[in-house]
C-alpha cells in the first residue's frame, strides 16, 4: 500500500483527468462542410501557427490592392457548397502554396508553425470525401466557380508575390473555416 498523501492524491488524479478528458482538445471536435465532415483538427492550433508566422509573412505582402480570397468567393457559400469549395482551396494550397513557400518559411525560421499549419491541411483535406452523386454536380459547380476566382486573381500576380499574398491570407481562410467548427 501506498503513503497516506499518495492514496488521497490518487482521486484528485482521477477527477483531474476526467475533466481534461472533456475538455475541447480530446472530444471530437469537427468542421462540418455541408455533407462533409471532418474529426480531430483542433481549430486552435491552427490558429496558433498562423499567428506566430503572421507579422513575417503579411510584412512579405507589398501588393496591399489585392485580395484573392475575396467576398465573391466566401460569402454566402451554401453549407453544401462548402464541402467542395474548401476541398479545392486547400488543396491548392497544399499543392501550390505551401509547396512554393517552403524555401520562405526555412529562411524567415517559421518551419514548425509552418509545417503544422500544412499538415493540419492535410488532414483535412485527406478527411473530405465530396460527393459524386449527379444531384450534387450543380452545388460543386457552384463552388468549381468561385474557387476560379480565386485561381485567376491569384495567376494575374507574380508568382512569388501571388504565393506570398495566398500564404498572407491564411487568416481570412481561417475565418471562414470557423463558420463551420463545432466543438
Amino acid at each position: 500500500m501506498g503513503s497516506p498523501v499518495r492514496m488521497a492524491a490518487l482521486p484528485c488524479l482521477s477527477l483531474i483527468l476526467l475533466f481534461w478528458s472533456q475538455g475541447p482538445g480530446v472530444r471530437g471536435q469537427e468542421f462540418q462542410f455541408g455533407p462533409c465532415q471532418v474529426e480531430g483538427v483542433v481549430l486552435q492550433e491552427l490558429w496558433e501557427a498562423f499567428q506566430a508566422m503572421k507579422d513575417i509573412v503579411q510584412a512579405q505582402d507589398n501588393i496591399t490592392s489585392v485580395q484573392l480570397l475575396r467576398k465573391e468567393v466566401l460569402q454566402n457559400v451554401s453549407e453544401d457548397e462548402s464541402c467542395y469549395l474548401i476541398h479545392a482551396l486547400l488543396e491548392f494550397y497544399l499543392n501550390t502554396v505551401f509547396k512554393n513557400y517552403r524555401d520562405k518559411a526555412v529562411e524567415f525560421g517559421i518551419l514548425k508553425s509552418f509545417s503544422t499549419l500544412a499538415n493540419n491541411f492535410i488532414v483535412i483535406v485527406s478527411k473530405l470525401q465530396p460527393s459524386q452523386e449527379k444531384e450534387m454536380f450543380s452545388i460543386s459547380e457552384s463552388a468549381h466557380r468561385r474557387f476560379l476566382l480565386f485561381q485567376q486573381a491569384f495567376k494575374q500576380l507574380d508568382r512569388e508575390a501571388a504565393v506570398t499574398k495566398a500564404f498572407g491570407e491564411v487568416d481570412i481562410l481561417l475565418t471562414w473555416m470557423e463558420n463551420f467548427y463545432q466543438v
